[in-house]
């Protein structure tokens, strides 16, 4: 309930804030689930924030998107530094470590490469600390694409790479968005993964 309010004021401090100044900016860091891989681009989730933002009378730019299918945390942090932004951003995203946990890299590791986007991801919204929102990982192992491979070892891992995550977010007074579990439901309904059979459909990024 804390986390909805604190949504709500935020969105509604936008609005205000869009009205009286200026258009709002908007960073999306992440891999294939932030580019929305195998969808078309109107129904990636940036995108469709973007409708929904303007949907409420919000003025927002375009997504800027950092983000490429495949990237792990080290990956990402290198496709940042190659990166020229604005000096600051409106709101920023940050769902990242699918392919972290994938290639079967250190949970460790992880969390270190992690703590440094969070940071990052901070520094692009000016510190301001109630404009940065990050996401949980999806779990692939229900998709179509985990058949045949161990779905109990993978739905595990990316629950401990999700704790990782969520300690250090929460940590940081940052805003977490669960949507795990959600994806696990495209196991049962075939309208919530994409053609690939591996990634959200548009339907499930709009949830």
């Amino acid at each position: 309930m804390k986390k909805l309010f604190t949504t709500l004021f935020f969105l509604t401090a936008m609005m205000q804030h869009s009205k009286a100044q200026k258009t709002l900016s908007f960073l999306a860091l992440g891999d294939s689930y932030t580019i929305g891989e195998s969808v078309p681009v109107y129904q990636s989730f940036p995108y469709q924030t973007v409708q929904l933002l303007r949907k409420k009378g919000i003025a927002v730019h375009a997504a800027e998107i950092v983000a490429k299918t495949g990237w792990t945390t080290d990956e990402l942090m290198a496709g940042i530094e190659k990166t020229v932004f604005e000096k600051n951003y409106d709101m920023v995203t940050l769902l990242i470590g699918v392919n972290n946990q994938y290639r079967g890299k250190s949970p460790d590791a992880y969390a270190i490469e992690f703590e440094a986007l969070l940071k990052k991801a901070i520094a692009f919204a000016a510190g301001k600390k109630q404009q940065v929102f990050v996401l949980s990982i999806p779990d692939w192992g229900a998709t179509p694409f985990a058949e045949g491979r161990d779905r109990k070892k993978i739905a595990a891992e990316i629950d401990l790479f999700n704790n990782i995550n969520k300690k250090i977010t929460e940590a940081q007074g940052i805003t977490y968005i669960s949507i795990t579990q959600g994806t696990r439901e495209i196991s049962s309904n075939p309208l919530l993964v994409a053609k690939d059979g591996l990634h959200p459909s548009g339907d499930e990024y709009a949830r």
